[in-house]
C-alpha cells in the first residue's frame, strides 16, 4: 500500500480557489516532460465540482487535450457556468497555461435520482468465458517491470498512487501482435476520505492509464516504444452507478480501429461485485516515427 502517495494525489487534486470560477492546480515533481493527461482531467473535474450543489454528481466528461502541458508551471482552470437547471447542471472548464488553453472540459451533474436499471453483464461483457484473475494473484506494475528497470531508471521505485494489474498478457508477449483487448485491475493504493466527488476524480485521473495502450495490441507494441508517438487527443466518461476509487475495479478495454495516425479504445469499468459503474472512450495520436 501506497498511503502517502494516494495523500499525494489528493493533495495534488484540491485545486487553490484564487478567484470566482478560478482555480490553481501544481503537477508533482517527477522530471516529465510533459503533463499527465488524467491529472489535468481530474483536476479540470474537481474545478467543475466546486461550483456544482452538494446533491448533483457527475454523469458524464467530455475533454479534448489541445496542447502538451508543461509541468514546471501552475495550471489555470476558469469554469463558465455553462447552466443550472432544475436536474441538470452543466459547466465548462479551460485549462491555461502560459496564456494558452491546454485542455478543455465539459462536464454534466445530475441530482440523485431513482429510475429504470439495467447493464450489459461483466460476463458478457468480455470476449472469453474465462474469469479474470482476483488482482492480488497478479504481479503488481513494479514487479512487472523489474527486468526492464535500466529502461525505466528511478521511476520505477517512485510510489504509485494508483496499482494497476494486468490480466492478460506479459510485457514479453507485447513483442508479437495480441488480439484488441485486454482487462486490467485498478485502484487507488490507499484509503480515500468518503467524498464521491474525490472518488470521480481520482478515477478520472486513473481511466487515462492503461486505455490509449490497448490501440498497440495488435501491433506487437507498447507505449513505452520510442519509435512510436502517443498522446491522447480526448477522452470521455459516463458515470452509472456508485463505486469506490480505492476499492478494486475491472477496467474492460477493446479497440476497435486504428488508423490514419489515431487509435481509439473503450473501456468499461466494473465493481468487484460485477456492476458496470462507468464507461470510457479515448482517441489518441498513434504516430510511428520515421
Amino acid at each position: 500500500m501506497s498511503q502517502a502517495a494516494v495523500d499525494a494525489l489528493c493533495a495534488l487534486l484540491d485545486l487553490e480557489a484564487i478567484e470566482v470560477n478560478i482555480f490553481r492546480g501544481t503537477s508533482p515533481d517527477e522530471e516529465r516532460q510533459r503533463v499527465f493527461g488524467g491529472q489535468v482531467a481530474g483536476q479540470a473535474l474537481v474545478a467543475a465540482a466546486r461550483t456544482v450543489e452538494d446533491d448533483r454528481r457527475v454523469h458524464s466528461l467530455h475533454a479534448y487535450f489541445l496542447r502538451p502541458g508543461d509541468p514546471t508551471v501552475p495550471i489555470l482552470y476558469e469554469v463558465d457556468r455553462i447552466r443550472d437547471g432544475r436536474s441538470f447542471t452543466t459547466r465548462r472548464v479551460v485549462a491555461i497555461q502560459h496564456g494558452k488553453a491546454i485542455f478543455n472540459l465539459a462536464a454534466s451533474f445530475h441530482v440523485i435520482e431513482e429510475g429504470l436499471d439495467h447493464q450489459i453483464p461483466l460476463a458478457d461483457a468480455m470476449w472469453n468465458d474465462e474469469a479474470p484473475a482476483e488482482p492480488e494473484t497478479l504481479p503488481d506494475w513494479r514487479t512487472r517491470m523489474a527486468p526492464f528497470a535500466d529502461r525505466f531508471g528511478d521511476y520505477l521505485d517512485r510510489p504509485r498512487p494508483i496499482d494497476t494489474r494486468n490480466v492478460d498478457w506479459s510485457w514479453d508477449q507485447r513483442r508479437d501482435p495480441l488480439p484488441p483487448h485486454q482487462r486490467v485491475w485498478l485502484r487507488a493504493d490507499g484509503v480515500l476520505p468518503d467524498d464521491p466527488v474525490l472518488h470521480a476524480c481520482v478515477l478520472t485521473y486513473a481511466s487515462d492509464m492503461t486505455l490509449l495502450d490497448t490501440t498497440l495490441l495488435p501491433h506487437g507494441s507498447v507505449a513505452a516504444d520510442e519509435r512510436i508517438m502517443m498522446a491522447s487527443l480526448d477522452h470521455a466518461m459516463w458515470f452509472h452507478r456508485p463505486f469506490r476509487a480505492d476499492e478494486w475495479l475491472l477496467y474492460v478495454q477493446d479497440t476497435p480501429s486504428t488508423s490514419g495516425g489515431r487509435g481509439m479504445a473503450r473501456g468499461s469499468i466494473y465493481t468487484h461485485g460485477g456492476e458496470l459503474a462507468v464507461s470510457v472512450v479515448q482517441e489518441g495520436l498513434i504516430r510511428p516515427l520515421p
